[in-house]
């Protein structure tokens, strides 16, 4: 497994707190991932948006307008 950024800990309890029971550890490295791979996506976008508006700082702004188009939200 890739060395991850995120802890497995806020795993369990982001998805505790979705109310699950109990959560496995694979389960919790699974979302690991996704968040890491999801939040890479939306991190590229976002400097796509700030190299376009003549920016090398990446914005709070420029995450917002990524995270709808790669989140859909």
């Amino acid at each position: 497994m890739a060395n991850l950024e995120l802890s497995i800990a806020p795993m369990h309890r982001i998805i505790k707190k979705a109310k699950a029971d109990r959560v496995s550890e694979s389960a919790a490295k699974a979302l690991a991932i996704a968040l890491e791979d999801i939040g890479i996506r939306i991190a590229k976008e976002a400097i796509e948006y700030a190299m376009h508006a003549g920016r090398k700082t990446v914005k709070s702004e420029d995450i917002e307008i990524a995270k709808r188009k790669v989140v859909g939200k």
